[in-house]
């Protein structure tokens, strides 16, 4: 065809870009489009962290689509009339996209392949953000998989699609009418600033020096607070400045060169890519997950309603060290560490008997990484209500968890300065003599056992 339009949507990068990569070779031009959604300042799936973080993204692929003869276009509004719009100014016969693993990138892409058919054009989607999506990974009898270990079974078993190249020219029609790149204050957001840097080349780099070395010691430092033994790759996939196929195979390649432990270590950080996609799989099946308990029996589960103490926890002000330090590096830089999710998850729906709902609603605003399949499947795992959840009985308490993965209180330290001058040992059960740790710090605002027993309490009322 002569002129195509490539719709970048979760796919910031030119390197081993499916759908990119397929627009290139079936048109003569391209025109690359980003289309600036018009909601203002209140949204319940992202904040500024991720909208900062988005933008430079987007400034970053503007300036990788330049070094190969193209530049990125932007246009703002409904997506539909945008591209329908677009297409009738540059002749383009089909718009490109990948396929978006959630039900509101499915929504919008079913509403502009309808305009575009209406107006004799059509709408090509790509599989890019998963190893496999959607109706791959099935069960014997052609089911769907609701428990997470068999699944990854049988994806681990599939073919897996090989990565492909960079583009390294891309031709693009002059003339074509841009609007500026976006910034955060487009939503009425301030720019947010403690976070990783943005775009296609920093990812790539976070991946070079994971796979160098940290990758081999995955399994033993991925839960130790204070510590870098995480991958940090979650928002480069969340925004697609890496591929799942590159950095899956790149992880391959590097177990073959480790010892039995370390290929041990590399295959436990891709069973966490695993996850990441049996979450897909599950919001694609059961998209209700957003509204509803996935387990349908807790859904007359009690939850309560204070909004004192849910400030208190988004605040980072508990007097539990550990769930504090972690509420503080979320907002503070807009990550938070792993085991820190399932900390602060379990702590205000089963220590305040808050609504799981809060707390996803909340990440989401604040998260960089912010993906919505894995953070819903994440905070009903930890409520105890969701896919391959962990039991309602298990419940983490604050003060051991502290003890095993943050024993010196490093981690604490780093997030909470008024306990900076304060022993380690001080971090690891509640205070006995009915003072604060230390002066400024709050008390501790419930007592983890008797909470405890009122969680166990509300999930026998209702299973």
């Amino acid at each position: 065809m002569k002129t195509a339009i490539h719709w970048f949507r979760r796919d910031f990068r030119i390197t081993d870009n499916t759908a990119l990569a397929a627009a290139a070779r079936e048109a003569e031009e391209v025109v690359p489009v980003y289309v600036v959604s018009d909601w203002k300042k209140e949204h319940r799936w992202t904040g500024a962290a991720r909208q900062t973080f988005l933008c430079g993204s987007l400034a970053s692929l503007d300036g990788n689509l330049r070094a190969i003869g193209s530049r990125l276009m932007v246009r703002e509004g409904e997506a539909e009339a945008a591209l329908v719009k677009l297409a009738r100014e540059t002749k383009a016969e089909a718009v490109f996209t990948n396929r978006d693993p959630d039900l509101f990138g499915r929504g919008m892409e079913q509403r502009v392949a309808k305009m575009l058919a209406e107006d004799g054009r059509e709408l090509r989607t790509f599989q890019d953000a998963a190893m496999h999506e959607r109706d791959e990974v099935k069960t014997g009898g052609g089911g769907n998989f609701r428990v997470f270990t068999p699944y990854s079974r049988a994806w681990a078993k599939l073919d897996k699609p090989s990565a492909g190249p960079a583009l390294k020219k891309l031709g693009t029609p002059e003339g074509v009418a841009s609007g500026d790149l976006p910034t955060p204050a487009h939503w009425g957001l301030a720019e947010f600033s403690g976070g990783l840097e943005p775009g296609e080349k920093a990812a790539r780099e976070r991946l070079r020096k994971f796979l160098q070395g940290p990758v081999f010691d995955y399994g033993a430092t991925r839960d130790v607070m204070g510590e870098d033994g995480t991958s940090r790759l979650s928002q480069d996939l969340r925004h697609g400045l890496l591929s799942i196929r590159e950095v899956y195979h790149k992880a391959r390649a590097a177990a073959e060169g480790g010892d039995a432990d370390g290929r041990n270590n590399v295959w436990k950080f891709i069973s966490e890519l695993i996850w990441r996609e049996f979450y897909f799989q599950i919001l694609w099946h059961y998209p209700e997950v957003l509204e509803h308990e996935f387990n349908a029996k807790y859904r007359g589960m009690e939850w309560d309603q204070d909004e004192k103490k849910y400030r208190a926890w988004c605040e980072g002000r508990t007097g539990f060290p550990m769930v504090d330090a972690a509420m503080r590096q979320l907002n503070a830089t807009g990550y938070m560490h792993n085991r820190a999710r399932m900390i602060t998850a379990m702590f205000l729906t089963k220590d305040l008997h808050l609504d799981w709902r809060l707390g996803e609603r909340y990440f989401m605003q604040t998260l960089i990484d912010g993906e919505i399949a894995s953070n819903n499947g994440g905070w009903q795992w930890s409520a105890g209500t969701g896919a391959d959840a962990a039991p309602y009985f298990r419940i983490q308490n604050p003060w051991s968890q502290t003890k095993r993965f943050d024993p010196e209180g490093k981690y604490i330290k780093q997030w909470v300065p008024e306990l900076v001058g304060v022993a380690a040992a001080k971090f690891l059960e509640a205070p006995a003599d009915g003072k604060p740790i230390a002066a400024g710090y709050p008390m501790p605002m419930v007592d983890h056992g008797t909470e405890r027993d009122e969680t166990l309490r509300r999930f026998k009322t209702v299973g």
